[in-house]
């Protein structure tokens, strides 16, 4: 059985950029974005996956980084809310967060917004419905997710019409 504290080589691409590291084995991906690399726009909340607000993607795929160890990862592509914003400005999620009023104290924001940006690459076209399935697993305790579902509809459409979408995410 592997010491869990053990360093393990890991090859990950965080936000576009490639890093080879050693880690921990027991080091969880919440941990490592936010302790190792500084990129603290995932949110910590619960520690149990229960509230979403660490939510990134991996490999295009919403995944809850207070649940999942870094070294699972290896040449894995990990996309964090700092990483969705584009050369040339908010991405449209963002955009229509902003333009619809869909985040107060903004703690859940990030985890909503990727957990979002998850579901749109799944489902280009979702319905209200299955925005608000979609969205499950993470909470917020400020909001009647009205504008969130909104703006995730706004969002939808923006994509869409932005060269079918392909080249709005990022890698």
């Amino acid at each position: 059985m592997p010491d869990p504290v053990s360093p393990t080589a890991v090859t990950l691409t965080v936000n576009g950029e490639t890093r080879v590291e050693s880690l921990p084995a027991n080091l969880l991906l919440s941990e490592y974005l936010r302790e190792h690399l500084r990129l603290t726009g995932t949110h910590v909340g619960c520690d149990t996956s229960q509230c979403g607000a660490c939510t990134v993607l991996v490999d295009g795929l919403s995944v809850k980084a207070c649940t999942v160890l870094a070294v699972s990862l290896d040449k894995s592509r990990v996309v964090t809310v700092e990483g969705l914003a584009r050369p040339e400005g908010l991405h449209p999620l963002q955009a229509a967060f902003q333009a619809r009023h869909a985040l107060q104290c903004g703690f859940c924001t990030p985890g909503v917004l990727m957990t979002a940006a998850g579901l749109l690459r799944e489902t280009p076209r979702p319905s209200p419905s299955e925005i608000r399935a979609g969205l499950d697993g993470v909470l917020c305790r400020c909001t009647g997710y009205e504008n969130i579902v909104a703006a995730i509809s706004e969002a939808a459409e923006s994509i869409q019409a932005a060269a079918g979408g392909d080249a709005i995410w990022p890698s």
